[in-house]
């Protein structure tokens, strides 16, 4: 690191990771204990499954979608920041907020307005840690470790929730989520104060590291463009979390206040798959992206039946696959994209994830009011798919 980089920002990249980590453990409290409950919450409205994976799925293309416009964004003003404050504070604020909701289009309106402040702010958040992952832990392992205390705070407060419905119902459950939501935003504006330029920690470290494949007329490579495709086929069969939990709420299979922990069990499952898939790129590369797609098919066969045991597997194993999208595959978008774009690259890439979950996440609601099997069937058809264009990738890298 360079001495002026070294005079702007007091913490060192690895200090920056984990402090980071730490801000996002604190939000996923809020924002990942809120989305336990989200399904069998909508359901009291009298919400049916595919409304709910309709609106849960609107809720993470917003989240993603919309990073088209603040991905630049970011690029464009590099008010890293400001983008990532906002951003935060959206959200922190929309969920406590469900517990008033009165009505099924005002806690929609609130679970797809918390999304909308994770496009806001993720593109901005993703370049600076980016910046900091080579002079920290290494590029797979930086995304690694800040995904593993992430869903540590994912695994936390689902059990807040289900503390507070055993004692008071669903609205208390959202109401506590104000007080990790204020230690949050506090240790957030505490860290803009300790690194003001964290872009710098990139200083030093574009001349050693490998160059990034060649771009095209959009600035970016084939490679990007096939692993974007790769991964929007891959989430086409990956349902949200909410519909799992609309089945273990319809069905009666597990009491509602196990189904946060349930919840629980899939970030505790994301964690360890994190940490393991983001040792694992450092040393195989995309090859290492291949572990997801067998644990995505195997998800509905658990998850969508009348077991509580088989249930619980199911959750471990969404959790997995989804530790190793949302770590993993980060850490693949800032090798494939200059640093200049990486900004625009989150959000195209992510844009696209976002269209393929909100499908996804429909028509498996949809199916699942039709079939349990036609469920299984469009999964496993979709991983398969996933796979072929993985091993387009490969060889083209």
């Amino acid at each position: 690191m360079n001495t002026a980089s070294t005079h702007r920002n007091r913490l060192s990249a690895r200090q920056f990771v984990i402090a980071f980590g730490l801000v996002s453990m604190l939000a996923d409290m809020v924002y990942e204990g809120a989305r336990s409950v989200t399904g069998p919450y909508l359901a009291t409205f009298g919400a049916s499954a595919m409304t709910v994976g309709l609106i849960t799925g609107l809720g993470e293309a917003v989240a993603l979608v919309l990073r088209l416009a603040s991905g630049p964004l970011s690029d464009r003003t590099q008010r890293y920041w400001t983008l990532s404050i906002a951003g935060y504070a959206i959200t922190l604020v929309a969920v406590p907020v469900l517990a008033i909701a009165s009505t099924l289009a005002q806690a929609g309106a609130l679970v797809v307005g918390e999304r909308f402040g994770k496009a806001v702010r993720t593109p901005a958040r993703d370049t600076m840690l980016a910046a900091a992952s080579h002079a920290s832990f290494g590029r797979g392992l930086a995304f690694a470790v800040h995904e593993a205390m992430d869903q540590s705070g994912a695994f936390i407060g689902p059990l807040l929730v289900a503390g507070m419905i055993v004692l008071s119902g669903y609205r208390a459950g959202f109401a506590v989520l104000a007080v990790p939501g204020v230690l949050a935003l506090l240790t957030l504006i505490w860290l803009r104060r300790r690194v003001p330029t964290p872009v710098d920690y990139d200083a030093g470290q574009n001349a050693s590291a490998s160059p990034a494949p060649a771009a095209n007329a959009s600035g970016l490579s084939r490679a990007f463009w096939l692993y974007t495709a790769f991964t929007a086929v891959a989430m086409l069969g990956f349902s949200t979390f909410a519909v799992l939990a609309y089945h273990d709420q319809v069905d009666g299979v597990i009491a509602p206040a196990l189904i946060p922990v349930t919840y629980a069990i899939a970030m505790a499952a994301a964690a360890l798959a994190a940490l393991g898939s983001g040792w694992l790129y450092d040393r195989v590369g995309l090859r290492a992206l291949m572990v997801a797609l067998p644990l995505a098919g195997l998800v509905p066969i658990f998850a969508f039946t009348d077991s509580a045991p088989a249930i619980w597997i199911g959750a471990a194993l969404w959790g997995a696959a989804m530790g190793i999208h949302e770590s993993t595959l980060r850490a693949a978008v800032a090798d494939l994209a200059p640093s200049a774009r990486r900004g625009t690259a989150y959000g195209l890439f992510t844009a696209a994830y976002g269209i393929a979950w909100l499908g996804g996440s429909t028509i498996i609601g949809a199916l699942y009011g039709l079939s349990w099997v036609a469920v299984i069937a469009f999964v496993v058809a979709t991983q398969l798919a996933a796979f072929g264009l993985l091993l387009m990738l490969l060889r083209d890298r």
